[in-house]
């Protein structure tokens, strides 16, 4: 088993309904599935994460198939991982479980999925309705795998650190991160600021690993009314609009942006 206990490090067991260590610190197991591996020393506020509206929002919008495109990449790109007999991959930042539900149904009874997320009430969601993906709550600063445990790490949009990763993933395994690309969602830009400047690349480095692959995803969405103001909702944009927005926005029949996305492929030496 590739879970260990938040606050000793020790391999966590399951017994019954709860996940216990040799050194009995025991988490219980809740009853839609998932696990919380979030001891309160580590949360800096009482409920992390994204709000319960943020999350309706994004299940709304990701169910209506806009972002499914990517969804079929990430699947595609992390295929070799997901074949690979008794493989474990990890949705770090996984919300309502999206992403990660895809591939479970690709690794099929190959291997194990695993979603995390700090946010407690989309991981019981998300535990809820897809039942074999094992979901935690859980930092993704402070990772509870073992060493080089995991074959494959997914990183959609969430915070890590890279530390953990190159702890937590076996040699040769794979980080898959997606980040914006320069023109995603440009034209709600251009509703809310004076000047649209375009996404900058994100700069970030792994130690200890390589880039092996990179390529953009780049379509265009046509939006209903709704659907726009779901998808501002839940993006950081939100914060930014003013009234005038969201109504334009609600009465347009619709709305024209592009999604661009950019998929990283970092493999550890």
């Amino acid at each position: 088993m590739s879970l260990i206990c938040p606050l000793c490090h020790s391999p966590l067991t399951f017994t019954e309904r709860s996940w216990c260590c040799e050194n009995r610190h025991q988490f219980d197991q809740a009853k839609e599935g998932y696990v919380n591996l979030l001891p309160v020393q580590h949360k800096r506020s009482r409920e992390p994460g994204d709000s319960a509206e943020m999350m309706q929002a994004r299940r709304e919008f990701l169910e209506a198939g806009y972002y499914q495109p990517l969804r079929d990449q990430v699947v595609r790109l992390l295929n070799p991982a997901l074949n690979h007999p008794g493989c474990q991959i990890l949705d770090i930042g996984c919300g309502e479980g999206y992403y990660t539900a895809a591939l479970a149904d690709a690794a099929g009874d190959a291997g194990q999925v695993y979603g995390l997320d700090v946010a407690r009430l989309a991981i019981r969601l998300a535990a809820k309705r897809y039942p074999a993906v094992r979901f935690c709550v859980a930092s993704s600063q402070r990772l509870p795998f073992a060493e080089n445990a995991l074959d494959a790490v997914v990183r959609i949009y969430a915070p890590c650190n890279e530390a953990e990763l190159a702890r937590v993933l076996k040699p040769g395994g794979t980080v898959l991160t997606v980040t914006p690309g320069s023109h995603h969602l440009q034209q709600f830009k251009a509703l809310i600021y004076r000047e649209v400047q375009l996404h900058a690349p994100e700069q970030k480095d792994y130690p200890g690993f390589r880039q092996v692959a990179q390529q953009a995803l780049r379509y265009p969405m046509a939006l209903t009314g709704a659907a726009a103001t779901t998808l501002l909702q839940m993006t950081p944009f939100a914060w930014r609009a003013r009234e005038e927005v969201w109504q334009t926005l609600q009465q347009s029949e619709q709305f024209r942006c592009d999604a661009d996305f950019i998929l990283t492929m970092w493999q550890r030496d």
